[in-house]
């Protein structure tokens, strides 16, 4: 973590995050544009500020050695980085606070404190970065239960590299940034970069299926997983390290994604990449977001498997600084270790051009550059998704509502649920905030359908921002399942969709995942209240 310490509040380090001026100015045209007026910066919480009950328990002296009561690791435990994550901390409401938090530095501390939790009937919180936006790491109390957030930054190695299969055994408290770290002397990659990248980790983005850099063929954490090593409270579970099995249902598809309910991930292997050394990038315009789609459809079903393939529409564009407000931005990227891409990218343009698309004149010419892709359009785009996390809590502390929700649809219904979504949550926000902006864009593609990522801009009242939320988050969620989307496609469930989730799932389902619940938890200790009840 380089020593640097993180807010306890908010999203990244203390120190970091655009200026002042920035933000302003972002406030300002965001005002313009919704009608109102931006309110003075709300002041960020202080440590000393906060009042934290005593913790509930104590860890026997074995473990005394591997768990803080220190407020600033309970404060900085308590939640995600949600929207009405950061809402709670500005009112200084952290009652849902974890007793302690542990820190395991070996597998078997963290059996220890697994057994010790167990015994104790108290609530094991996994936590890795810490930067769920759906409610994953936070504990919402049974009765009478206590809580300890089990925080797994001391497992964070590469363990063993195998560069003739090319896959590393890697440790799942390791961070992003030290990730590809270690790799890159190899000149490897793991290549999953998602919005979080610097504040999460391979166990989190195993555990909450996340969604990384590549916008076709590779796009979720699933992909590269060869097999993974999880405690649970019944025992160690190790899967066989294969290419492709067809031996029954796969063990590590069950365990993907069961976002700390049946157990913790400690270690996995890793398919790895090369790392790439030739790129293309272009930016493509287009009048109508419409014919923009069906332009990104012929490219998905080219099977030409664009790295980056990120399509804009003219509001967000516009938002990004990848446009002027008057076109959808398509944003195409190919990169490669082993080729040159022009052939690659000439038939993706062709593709773009029959649905009237234009872009630069001699646009698309492959380079061995580091900044390819970092310049124009694709440049800003990429600018403003790496600062939106900041931007997001200095727009929050100016008085607005900024969020997002995600979901994945066919092609042949997209054009009807985008309108259906659109239109139900613009309503939503004339009614709950009296205005309110919606934009669309495609972070992920697949021959037989996009992922549409949504975000909602809305003037907040003050003191009522967490009840706004709620409403505008049933309203998405519920437009979303009505016209036949999934709650989410790389967020996770965790506590915030669960409602929508349990509508979305076969019941027959829901019961065979309660009833391995019982068997690997049987103590129903770990991350209760996410994806299953107690």
């Amino acid at each position: 973590m380089g020593g640097k310490r993180r807010k306890f509040w908010g999203w990244g380090y203390e120190d970091a995050g655009p200026s002042t001026d920035y933000c302003e100015a972002a406030a300002a045209l965001l005002a313009a544009r919704l009608g109102c007026n931006a309110s003075s910066p709300a002041t960020a919480p202080r440590l000393e500020e906060i009042d934290l009950s005593p913790p509930g328990l104590s860890a026997p002296a074995s473990l005394q050695a591997l768990v803080s009561a220190d407020p600033y690791e309970r404060a900085s435990h308590t939640y995600g980085k949600a929207y009405r994550d950061i809402v709670r901390c500005l009112r200084k409401d952290f009652s849902a606070a974890p007793d302690l938090v542990a820190f395991p530095r070996s597998e078997q501390d963290l059996i220890d404190i697994i057994d010790w939790l167990g015994s104790s009937g108290s609530a094991a919180i996994p936590y890795g970065g810490g930067s769920s936006v759906c409610g994953g790491v936070e504990a919402r109390r049974e009765a009478g239960r206590y809580a300890v957030s089990v925080d797994m930054r001391g497992l964070g190695r590469i363990l063993e590299v195998d560069e003739c299969s090319r896959a590393a055994k890697i440790e799942a408290g390791i961070y992003g940034p030290a990730l590809e770290d270690g790799l890159r002397p190899l000149g490897l990659t793991l290549r999953h970069f998602p919005q979080s990248f610097e504040f999460s980790t391979l166990g989190g983005w195993i555990a909450t299926r996340a969604g990384g850099h590549y916008a076709t063929l590779y796009t979720h954490i699933d992909d590269f997983v060869e097999s993974l090593r999880m405690i649970t409270p019944s025992g160690v579970i190790e899967t066989r390290r294969l290419p492709g099995s067809g031996a029954g249902p796969s063990p590590d598809r069950l365990l993907i994604g069961s976002e700390g309910c049946l157990g913790i991930i400690t270690q996995a292997w890793m398919r790895l990449q090369r790392r790439p050394v030739f790129r293309n990038s272009v930016s493509v315009s287009f009048k109508d977001f419409y014919a923009a789609t069906q332009a990104v459809r012929a490219i998905a079903q080219a099977a030409l498997y664009p790295s980056n393939l990120r399509l804009l529409d003219a509001e967000e564009a516009m938002i990004s600084g990848a446009g002027d407000g008057s076109a959808a931005t398509l944003i195409v990227g190919f990169e490669s270790f082993d080729h040159e891409l022009d052939a690659w990218m000439d038939r993706a343009l062709q593709c773009a051009a029959d649905h009237g698309g234009t872009w630069a004149e001699g646009a698309g010419k492959t380079r061995k550059d580091q900044s390819a892709g970092r310049e124009g359009a694709a440049g800003a785009w990429r600018q403003a998704f790496l600062q939106a996390p900041y931007l997001r809590d200095a727009l929050l502390l100016r008085g607005f509502i900024t969020d997002t929700f995600e979901s994945a649809i066919t092609w042949d219904r997209f054009p009807d649920f985008h309108r259906e979504v659109i239109s139900a949550v613009s309503s939503a926000l004339e009614t709950i905030c009296g205005a309110g902006i919606v934009t669309c864009r495609f972070t992920h593609v697949y021959p037989d359908g996009p992922a549409p990522y949504f975000t909602v801009l809305a003037p907040a009242k003050p003191n009522s921002e967490l009840e706004q939320w709620d409403e505008i988050k049933a309203a998405a969620s519920q437009a979303v399942l009505a016209a036949g989307g999934t709650i989410t496609h790389h967020h996770a469930v965790g506590r915030d969709h669960r409602p929508w989730y349990d509508q979305q799932r076969p019941e027959l389902f829901a019961r065979g995942l309660r009833a391995l619940k019982r068997e690997l938890d049987p103590g129903m200790i770990m991350n209760p209240g996410v994806l299953i009840d107690a």
